[in-house]
């Protein structure tokens, strides 16, 4: 029996940033979307998680949701299957990259929320499709579903995140490393780095997409996340 596939949403996103995948690949096992937004450290958040969790399943994080990922596999890695990290990165945020966010935080906090809404989710990082509008606009939804607090808890946990890198190099699951090839946000290169670093790790670029591929090219990242559930497992 095929195992469970367990989405990670990015910052300020619900399940609709993978609704395209989930109604296809919800035809051929269980999908679920898991809350990313229960602390302020992704340490907690993981904690969490693994309480709720199948005992076994395959996990794709995308953004934050792949930070949040990746500290779940480190914590556990016998019940995770495989990985799928898309348009994120194992690296801590450097104090300059920390700092940046406190406007963004004291913004949330004061009443602006709009204002920080447009600076994290604007359409710059998004790729020129005619879909960018469309998608945008989905973006802005979420975003007001979640709310002001939940940005705040997820911005903390990334100013604290910690290094994942030695964690990655451990790795024996099949991986999926997947990117938009116009992301502004985690470029292709970094990446490239990332699938170096892991044994058994496949790239996949999605051309004409940028931060959000789900959306901007649903097809192409159903396509690689099929394949990739259908690699053959590491007996451990």
């Amino acid at each position: 029996m095929a195992e469970p596939l367990v989405f990670l949403p990015p910052m300020l996103c619900d399940g609709r940033v993978f609704a395209p995948q989930i109604a296809e690949l919800s035809r051929e096992r269980a999908v679920t979307v898991a809350p990313v937004n229960a602390s302020q450290r992704v340490e907690e958040v993981a904690s969490s998680l693994l309480d709720i969790l199948p005992p076994k399943f395959a996990l794709a994080g995308m953004g934050y949701g792949g930070i949040v990922a990746m500290e779940l596999v480190r914590r556990a890695p016998k019940r995770v299957t495989r990985l799928a990290l898309m348009d994120t990165s194992p690296l801590a945020e450097t104090p300059h990259q920390a700092s940046d966010r406190e406007p963004q935080i004291m913004a949330a906090k004061t009443g602006r929320f709009e204002n920080v809404i447009g600076q994290v989710l604007g359409q710059d990082i998004l790729a020129d499709t005619p879909e960018k509008p469309r998608i945008a606009a989905t973006l802005r939804e979420m975003a007001r579903a979640l709310g002001a607090d939940v940005f705040v808890a997820q911005a903390r946990a990334m100013q604290r995140r910690k290094d994942q890198t030695a964690a990655l190099m451990k790795l024996e699951q099949p991986v999926l490393v997947l990117c938009g090839a116009d992301d502004p946000v985690m470029p292709v290169k970094r990446h490239e780095v990332m699938a170096e670093l892991i044994s058994n790790a496949t790239l996949v670029v999605v051309p004409d997409a940028g931060h959000l591929p789900t959306l901007e090219q649903p097809n192409a990242v159903t396509d690689a996340l099929r394949d990739w559930l259908g690699s053959a497992l590491v007996l451990r």
